[in-house]
């Protein structure tokens, strides 16, 4: 299992999400403290390819040996690219969240989002 951390370069949502935006493309997963909850995640369904989500809104569910959980989605836009290898390697989000863990990426269809999400120190100031 990974360390507990929040790195600054990515923006937080309440439902334990995270955003790297990279111009008009933002990848998303699941906070340490997501993964750290769920315990052993044992299966990613994930979203389609060009089917487009919106923010907090479920958009795939993570299955661990607990239960299954929606994962929400911090900013809206369409899926351009989904992590395949979770399909192999689910284990990935618990040891490397925020690296080998994410989850999709997705093109922006409103970059002001961003605006309502939190940063690093924010966040973790909301967690119980």
């Amino acid at each position: 299992m990974a360390d507990a951390t929040y790195p600054d370069d990515l923006l937080y949502h309440a439902e334990h999400d995270w955003a790297r935006i990279d111009g008009d493309v933002a990848t998303f997963g699941i906070t340490w403290y997501a993964q750290d909850s769920l315990g052993e995640i044992v299966f990613f369904d994930p979203p389609e390819v060009g089917s487009t989500v919106t923010k907090d809104e479920p958009y795939a569910e993570v299955e661990s040996v607990k239960a299954v959980s929606d994962v929400y989605a911090p900013l809206s836009g369409e899926i351009v690219e989904v992590n395949t290898a979770l399909g192999d390697k689910p284990e990935a989000i618990n040891d490397d969240p925020y690296g080998e863990g994410w989850l999709v990426k997705v093109r922006l269809s409103d970059p002001s989002e961003t605006d309502q999400l939190m940063d690093a120190a924010a966040y973790t100031a909301s967690l119980p």
